[in-house]
């Protein structure tokens, strides 16, 4: 009888100690998803408060997340959660410091967190208010946040170098930077250059046939709850559309085929009720006016009721680009594939 407590007790021991479920830990089947990523970093974020973290709980979780391991995070999660909400913090401020919005898919309570996340960055105040808000959360919030933070831990390299860097960037994120416009070099040599707007054409002219244009691809794609969401790919229809042209027209954000980028309402792929065909895709401004066209239909394709009726329920879509659907994992892997969430306006 002493031989078997003694025995449970080492068990339960081992499974405070690496996180594991107490039935793998007494039966001796533990593992481990190496290589570890080095975690330490998390401690340089203001967000913690000096608190004492648990990094190799968090190194353990993060691998996990990329071997897919459904029982390990479990666990894990389960043991960051209750026992190391600073821990916590820290992991969730490394992404969500760095994000403009915490995207239109964030649980709610993310999306009220994420604010302090940001304002943390800079304001030793803020920081410590994250902190005293996550330690304040039940545990059904502090899952929703835990959730959503490893769906992005998911996506970022495990290599110690990019955890590194991806805290790094919470300190001094730079703001993204534009392709720079040719036509500066000709003004900063001294040559004259015109524009349209500096003819002033007026409304006589359209504009879509004298810029980069592109086709589309009507799919779907599930969102990180496992929901189906209608996708449009873009792909070059010019010799001047690309990855530069997105990049100088759009704020469209990288995107690695993981997670879901964000949300931007003035982003707007315009559907025919009358005929169930897609019409165009715009950027508006602040007036609601048309300032960027992308896309616009040729001629009329109604669309399958099946994916219609997607449309119709989602009232959004995913617009990924520019890439052939069979290569959009390789343009991921490049770093080429931007995205965003448009709203759907019907006609």
């Amino acid at each position: 009888m002493v031989k078997k407590h003694g025995k449970k007790q080492r068990a339960r021991q081992k499974s405070r100690r690496t996180g594991a479920a107490y039935a793998s830990a007494s039966a001796g089947t533990t593992h481990e998803h190496t290589p570890l990523p080095d975690m330490a970093v998390l401690e340089d974020l203001p967000h913690h408060s000096g608190r004492k973290l648990d990094t190799e709980l968090a190194a353990r979780l993060v691998a996990a997340c990329h071997a897919q391991c459904r029982p390990c995070q479990k666990t894990l999660a389960r043991k960051l959660r209750t026992e190391q909400r600073p821990t916590l913090v820290a992991l969730a401020a490394a992404i969500y410091g760095t994000l403009p919005t915490p995207g239109f898919i964030a649980s709610s309570t993310t999306k009220e967190w994420a604010p302090l996340a940001r304002a943390g960055k800079t304001d030793p105040a803020a920081a410590a208010a994250a902190l005293a808000a996550v330690e304040a959360m039940d545990d059904a919030s502090a899952s929703d946040l835990l959730e959503d933070t490893l769906d992005h831990w998911a996506m970022v390299n495990a290599d110690p170098a990019q955890i590194t860097e991806t805290v790094k960037v919470v300190h001094d994120a730079p703001p993204r930077q534009r392709p720079a416009n040719p036509m500066d070099a000709f003004r900063a040599a001294g040559v004259k250059v015109f524009t349209l707007d500096d003819l002033d054409l007026g409304d006589d002219v359209d504009r879509y046939h004298l810029q980069a244009n592109y086709g589309v691809y009507v799919g779907a794609t599930n969102t990180p709850d496992g929901q189906d969401f209608p996708m449009l790919t873009l792909y070059p229809e010019t010799e001047d559309a690309g990855i530069e042209d997105l990049e100088r027209r759009t704020d469209w954000e990288h995107w690695g085929l993981h997670g879901m980028p964000d949300m931007d309402p003035r982003w707007r792929l315009r559907a025919r009720i009358a005929d169930r065909s897609l019409q165009g895709l715009v950027h508006v401004d602040a007036h609601g006016r048309d300032d960027i066209e992308l896309w616009r239909a040729s001629e009329t394709v109604s669309m399958p009721d099946a994916w219609w009726d997607l449309l119709d329920r989602a009232q959004h879509a995913l617009i990924v680009g520019p890439s052939e659907p069979e290569a959009l994992q390789d343009t991921a892997d490049e770093g080429k594939l931007l995205a965003v969430v448009a709203r759907v306006s019907f006609v």
